[in-house]
């Protein structure tokens, strides 16, 4: 690994992608604090799944951040399948049992109370990872 590694992985498209999964995380963190501070009694599943989804967006975060060195590119990975599972998982179920989900999620509906963001960003983010392996930065 050279010195200038994560300066070179981070230009361009992965520099945008690091700072959308960035604002991801601040907003997930944001909304899932606000709702389990005040209403997690109303429903604690989807602002538990919130929260879940906060913090995979902080690993992802860093993940893709520190991706030069194997050990987070391996955190990257499972950080964005895990989060691409969730949002077809919860996507999925909120139309199927909206009882479940009387009040959204995060992933609610893939995303839909952002703009569909996290139903497409971990598309990007295994693009990105597949593209940008710490062998192939490194030679």
């Amino acid at each position: 690994m050279s010195i200038t590694e994560p300066r070179t992985r981070m230009t361009g498209i992965g520099r945008v992608l690091v700072i959308l999964y960035a604002v991801m995380a601040l907003a997930a963190t944001g909304r899932s604090f606000v709702q389990i501070v005040r209403r997690f009694d109303e429903a604690p599943l989807a602002y538990s799944l919130s929260a879940v989804a906060a913090v995979v967006y902080i690993v992802a975060t860093l993940g893709l951040v520190l991706a030069g060195r194997r050990g987070w590119y391996a955190v990257a990975w499972v950080a964005i399948i895990f989060e691409l599972t969730g949002v077809i998982v919860v996507g999925t179920l909120s139309l199927l049992v909206p009882e479940l989900f009387q009040h959204d999620s995060v992933w609610s509906v893939f995303g839909r109370g952002y703009l569909f963001i996290p139903l497409v960003l971990p598309t990007f983010g295994i693009w990105w990872l597949r593209t940008h392996r710490p062998e192939a930065v490194a030679s």
